[in-house]
């Protein structure tokens, strides 16, 4: 019996294990945490980004202690295999345990401030990398050119500064692309809000989801009193949590193959729910335990028609607010002072905005003292890192080009669609795995990427 290496040979001329991860938001740092808890031997790890922080992710590297992530804490926790993990993190937290009520039976079911999470995932991958002595780590602010494979299997990768790293692994865990557009929209929204409390009469906020809703909450927060107009294409808002959990129901029978039909299915769902004392929110929370599987089964030509005129209402339903956020927004709108309005932003021009409004064929003016773009980002197929991957083949698309064609681990796809040995992990691959933006999907997919890694590590037994 002889040792053969793998085919992509890991441990490399009795060399530790070199991993890279592009990224040190939450995907990065889940990432690094999956690696940590998961590949057994010694291993080397440099984490790559622009930025000098290290941060939970795009929603919560510039969190406000004020804003509320829209899961509850018992779906939060970063260890796999322990669901509890993250409400017994604070229940041992004092500072948290005093500033909520006692009568709240357990934890699981708040909504917790961003930066509080933010908090917890760090505190969860120092302890990690504390119990690997094995283990080094080196942060890097070196931003990346260019990923190229080598013909004995490993990765080089192109730093901005001209020198060149090489890799054993590479994980893309970036969010939505390796640009920063997130940071100068971040500073253009600090500027808005400062100058909205100052002179502002009338704010436009650009986007429905999750963070449009955070920035007219923080701008009334911040002492603004003049006019807020949320802009938005579709013009759904997000839908309100239950006050209590609402665990997952569905019905058992087999799903309808049609879209249309599938529709129907859904609102029967959410209907049934609702008179057997559930709520809908109980029936979505069914369907997204089935929306992998379901969205695998559709045709492309069904998978665009529901980006064209489900998307927006699936979204607002599965990205739902806590119900004291939601009364609150709905107080907002009732005043008069806020309101939704369906457009289509054209471009900006000084003084505000040119749109077309919806049912209306004419652009027209919008005037407005600031403008806040909150819309939801997708993945930056333009990114010239992404592209010289999808040009050299190690990456393609998925069949709507939504992002790159990832499989259930994150590992991109050639366009022959077989394993290229890269990792993409989170919103890079929401157009392959629905809801891959959320915190459960992306603890999930971290791990089994890591179990990949690890078992590509090790040494392989053959007859001979």
């Amino acid at each position: 019996m002889t040792v053969h290496g793998f085919a992509s040979p890991y441990g490399h001329g009795g060399q530790s294990l070199q991993i890279a991860i592009v990224g040190r938001g939450f995907s990065g740092l889940m990432m690094a945490i999956a690696l940590l808890k998961s590949v057994s031997q010694p291993f080397q790890l440099r984490m790559f980004d622009p930025q000098p922080i290290i941060s939970g992710g795009q929603a919560l590297a510039t969190a406000r202690s004020t804003e509320i992530l829209n899961s509850r804490a018992r779906d939060l926790s970063v260890s796999t295999g322990e669901p509890k993990d993250f409400t017994r993190w604070l229940q041992a937290n004092a500072h948290f345990r005093q500033a909520v009520s006692a009568a709240i039976p357990g934890f699981g079911q708040i909504f917790v401030p961003k930066a509080t999470f933010s908090d917890y995932v760090y505190q969860r991958f120092s302890e990690a990398l504390a119990q690997r002595t094995d283990v080094s780590v080196q942060m890097s602010n070196e931003g990346i050119a260019r990923i190229r494979r080598n013909d004995n299997g490993l990765f080089t990768l192109s730093l901005a500064d001209g020198s060149e790293a090489v890799c054993d692994a590479v994980v893309l865990a970036t969010g939505y692309g390796l640009k920063v557009p997130l940071e100068k929209n971040e500073q253009d929204r600090e500027a808005a809000l400062r100058s909205a409390s100052n002179n502002a009469e009338h704010v436009v906020v650009m986007g429905n989801g999750l963070r449009a809703v955070d920035q007219v909450l923080q701008l009334r927060d911040g002492g603004f009193t003049g006019r807020i107009t949320i802009l938005s294409r579709r013009g759904f808002l997000p839908q309100p949590h239950t006050r209590m959990p609402a665990d997952a129901v569905f019905p058992s029978q087999p799903m309808p193959s049609q879209l249309r039909h599938i529709v129907r299915f859904v609102r029967s769902a959410c209907a049934e729910a609702e008179e057997n004392g559930w709520s809908w929110q109980a029936a979505m929370n069914g369907l997204r335990k089935r929306a992998r599987t379901l969205w695998a089964s559709l045709p492309p030509s069904e998978k665009r028609q529901f980006n064209r005129h489900l998307r927006a209402i699936y979204d607002s339903h599965r990205n739902r607010l806590p119900a004291d956020v939601h009364a609150r927004l709905d107080r907002e709108l009732a005043g008069g002072m806020t309101e939704l309005k369906r457009g289509t932003t054209l471009k900006h021009i000084v003084g505000g905005l040119v749109v077309r409004w919806a049912g209306q064929s004419a652009e027209e003016p919008f005037a407005a003292d600031n403008v806040i773009d909150c819309r939801c980002l997708s993945p930056d197929l333009k990114d010239p890192v992404i592209a010289d991957l999808l040009s050299s083949g190690l990456a393609t698309t998925d069949e709507l080009d939504l992002g790159l064609s990832v499989n259930p681990a994150g590992e991109l796809l050639t366009p022959r669609g077989r394993p290229a040995g890269l990792f993409a992990i989170g919103p890079l691959g929401l157009g392959s795995l629905p809801d891959i933006d959320l915190v459960p999907e992306i603890v999930t997919q971290s791990y089994a990427a890591a179990a990949l890694i690890e078992a590509r590590s090790r040494p392989q037994l053959q007859a001979g």
